[in-house]
């Protein structure tokens, strides 16, 4: 961004020592010389100009006036203005931010032109008083923090609650909004009717600043968040072996709400490690189990999600090598937590409150802060090692595979690897054999995707049942309607032969 441009009344001699100390400050301090430029008359080189027009046009091109008004009144003209009262008129009439500082505790010992310049400054703004160099400093670098804070530039309160620029209402998608209500509704017995506005909802949720969405609300709720925070895509990888290395096998860059992120990135990590399928001897559903229980694998993804830092260019990560799961977050710990705590019950101190409220209103997140003592149970249950977490240019938690553990769980089962050389080239995905093991008779598209524990649609859609039809494995119930409400899948002749061959763990083509 351009800096601002503040132009430091005046001329005057008595503060020459003041302006100068107040430009250099203003140079010299990491936050305010991020945002702000500062002219001083007495920085202009010698020039065939007359004075007044000078510090005028400064004036008109400045962004914030500053006034320092002390007991002079100084050097008049034809008309007996003075350049401070120039300087502040014209600010006034271009209506530019002012900002004024009047030295002493009381004014009687000023020119009178003074006392009534400080007496009109005084009805059309708030002025502060000063007596010394370092109450003027200290009362101007509170002053530049309001104005940043007014302008946005810079924010105290959380960054969920911060209104997102340029976003509007109509970024929103009413649909998903109306979907939210009916999870939340199910899942915690969310007070609002599934009828609710999308105001009453926003406003019920404290989505909302005078009228306009906060990032939590766009990062929940818009069409396309990524188009107003860049960097809160999540980015996938899956690795041939235990270090980043290229090629990499897989890697996918997921964009969409929270909800979408989180769940995309779950079915990501879930289509790549090991699966186990039972029989359906005990029930009309094939039993499934995953290397990795998929509670584990969600609870890391949400936390890196909901708790991230924001305001940080890099990305939620997932990587998924041979040995290990890692997800990592741009943020850190809040200060009253360390690492060694995330391990024994504690408080819920989220980041992002704002977006962490809904995450809990449709399950996806817990509020007692138990995330991290679940993840340590799963994995326990599972066979698996518990999962550990570090600090490294943000928050990692890793989860260690073991293929071994899965094998056994299921009583004769077939067992399917995420090996990645089975998803390239010519042979059948290792998603589309995953959704023969699971399909029974003719089942619907969300029986397909509820049996392997599956919740991104789309995602869904384009890894395992579209290959899968396009590849003849599986077909139809009605083909003439293939968006009717009725319709289910079944396996094909082909696919039946596949299938045979998975169970006997045959080479597959």
């Amino acid at each position: 961004m351009k800096p601002i441009r503040i132009f430091i009344s005046s001329v005057q001699k008595e503060f020459a020592v003041e302006r100068a100390a107040l430009r250099d400050y203003l140079r010299g301090d990491a936050l305010m010389r991020r945002f702000f430029e500062p002219f001083l008359f007495e920085d202009i080189p010698a020039a065939d100009r007359r004075a007044d027009e000078v510090y005028l046009g400064k004036v008109e091109k400045c962004d914030l006036y500053v006034g320092l008004f002390g007991d002079d009144y100084g050097f008049e003209d034809e008309d007996g203005a003075s350049p401070t009262e120039r300087e502040f008129a014209l600010a006034t009439r271009l209506h530019k931010p002012r900002l004024v500082f009047v030295k002493g505790a009381d004014d009687q010992t000023k020119h009178p032109k003074m006392q009534a310049l400080i007496r009109r400054a005084g009805a059309e703004l708030i002025r502060r008083r000063f007596v010394t160099s370092s109450d003027l400093l200290a009362d101007v670098y509170a002053a530049l923090v309001q104005v940043l804070e007014d302008w946005e530039l810079i924010r105290t309160g959380p960054f969920d609650a911060t209104p997102c620029p340029k976003a509007t209402l109509a970024d929103l998608d009413e649909g998903k909004m109306q979907r939210f209500v009916r999870e939340a509704r199910s899942a915690r017995g969310f007070p609002l009717s599934e009828g609710a506005s999308p105001e009453e909802l926003l406003t019920h949720l404290n989505l909302l600043d005078e009228g306009r969405p906060v990032n939590a609300a766009v990062l929940l709720f818009a069409r396309l968040p990524q188009r107003f925070l860049i960097s809160s895509e999540v980015k996938c990888a899956h690795f041939h072996g235990t270090e980043v290395a290229k090629p990499i096998p897989s890697y996918q860059v997921y964009k969409g709400t929270v909800f979408e992120l989180v769940d995309q990135a779950v079915d990501f990590v879930m289509s790549k490690i090991n699966l186990s399928v039972g029989t359906r001897s005990k029930g009309s559903q094939a039993p499934v189990a995953y290397e990795i229980p998929r509670e584990v694998v969600a609870e890391a993804i949400v936390n890196a999600v909901a708790h991230r830092d924001y305001t940080s260019n890099g990305s939620v990560q997932v990587m998924l090598f041979t040995d290990r799961l890692e997800v990592w977050n741009p943020g850190s710990l809040p200060p009253s937590l360390t690492l060694e705590k995330l391990r024994q019950p504690h408080g819920s101190v989220p980041g992002n409150p704002l977006l962490a409220e809904p995450l809990y209103l449709a399950r996806y997140i817990e509020r007692m802060g138990t995330g991290t003592g679940d993840m340590i149970q799963r994995c326990r249950e599972a066979g698996l090692s518990e999962p550990e977490f570090a600090m490294n240019d943000g928050f990692v938690a890793t989860v260690r595979r073991d293929a071994g553990q899965v094998a056994g769980k299921l009583p004769d089962s077939t067992l399917l690897t995420g090996e990645v050389r089975g998803e390239v080239g010519g042979e059948v995905r290792s998603e589309v054999k995953r959704l023969l093991l699971v399909c029974q008779g003719a089942m619907t598209r969300r029986e397909l995707r509820d049996s392997l524990l599956l919740k991104g649609d789309e995602n869904f859609r384009r890894l395992y049942l579209v290959p899968a039809l396009e590849a003849g494995l599986i077909e139809m119930t009605i083909p003439d309607k293939p968006n009717s409400r009725l319709q289910k899948y079944r396996i094909t002749a082909v696919g039946a032969t596949l299938l045979a061959s998975l169970r006997k763990g045959r080479p597959t083509p």
